[in-house]
């Protein structure tokens, strides 16, 4: 069995309701979103955000759950659907999950204001149910992938990122959505506010750990992975560049930033680049950054009593790490 099987098999019935559940959450009465809405539905991809609502509400209430977890679900992936396609307009992206992104179909322009309709479909949820703890972990999240994209923009142009920025810059544009998901399924059973927090926490350590996995494939040549380089091609300023460039010489650093900036197309000097970080001890030191994280996220784990909530959680975290694409 797939891992990601294996994760959902103690939530196999909340999941096909909620499938159902949130194709009713995209419709409307105009047919030219109803058509878009109807391609996104059919292209879903893992729906690793809405495990995590379902797996941690059950978790924390001995497998209780109720109508806002569903609502929980709903909103987050309306929200993280809103992102991808305003990302594959900013990111001028034909591809999404090897499928034709919705700008690729229907031109920027509609993409923009599909992306906006998701948005506010989400919110929406949460304020015709009174879910307002629900819209808060959302709006943060919101907020926060905003400021992490730009934030990544505004460095790039630069080249000078440190480790400090590139784990804010991660936290915020990765690791804030998987926390507000593990927060809103535990807001949606009524934990109080400490544990509300102690579930966002757990996320964050693991979409931070997500992330430094992504990052990992750009060197390395996993053929099932993302294409190798495609980071340094677009200028991005990743920790196992970071720590190559914190840990060479004056002259070694100027090459490495000037091949960054100046021949990041160059297939030649980018597999240069990678062999130079790789020479440098960088995918060890991100590997074991990586691991750290994973190991905070089993603590928060380990003190939670023993369930099949748990033990798929268990299992997310680890496949987080191991996963090859």
């Amino acid at each position: 069995m797939k891992p990601i099987e294996q994760i959902k098999q103690p939530i196999l019935t909340e999941m096909e309701l909620f499938e159902s559940k949130f194709r009713e959450a995209m419709t409307t009465k105009v047919p030219l979103l109803n058509r878009i809405a109807h391609y996104i539905v059919r292209r879903k991809g893992k729906q690793m955000r809405p495990m995590f609502v379902f797996l941690v509400a059950k978790m924390v209430s001995d497998g209780k759950f109720n109508e806002r977890t569903y609502r929980g679900a709903s909103i987050i992936e309306l929200i993280h659907t809103a992102t991808l396609v305003h990302d594959d307009v900013v990111d001028d992206s034909n591809m999404r999950r090897g499928f034709f992104s919705i700008n690729a179909l229907w031109k920027n322009k509609i993409a923009v204001l599909v992306g906006d309709f998701l948005l506010s479909k989400g919110l929406l949820l949460s304020i015709d149910n009174g879910d307002f703890d629900i819209l808060k972990l959302i709006s943060v999240a919101v907020r926060e992938m905003s400021e992490g994209e730009l934030l990544q923009i505004e460095k790039a142009r630069k080249l000078d990122i440190t480790e400090e920025v590139y784990f804010e810059i991660i936290r915020q544009k990765t690791a804030t959505l998987i926390a507000a998901c593990c927060g809103i399924g535990a807001a949606s059973v009524g934990c109080n506010t400490e544990e509300v927090e102690k579930m966002r926490t757990f996320g964050e350590q693991i979409g931070i750990a997500f992330q430094i996995k992504d990052d990992l494939f750009d060197y390395t040549n996993d053929k099932i992975g993302k294409p190798t380089g495609i980071d340094i091609k677009e200028q991005k300023m990743t920790l196992p560049l970071i720590y190559a460039l914190n840990n060479c010489e004056p002259k070694e650093q100027k090459w490495l930033i000037n091949s960054v900036k100046n021949h990041n197309r160059d297939k030649k000097r980018v597999k240069e680049v990678i062999a130079f970080v790789k020479e440098k001890g960088g995918i060890e030191y991100t590997t074991s950054k990586m691991k750290e994280y994973q190991l905070k996220a089993m603590e928060i784990l380990n003190s939670y009593p023993d369930s099949p909530y748990k033990n798929s959680l268990i299992t997310m975290v680890s496949y987080v790490i191991d996963r090859k694409k």
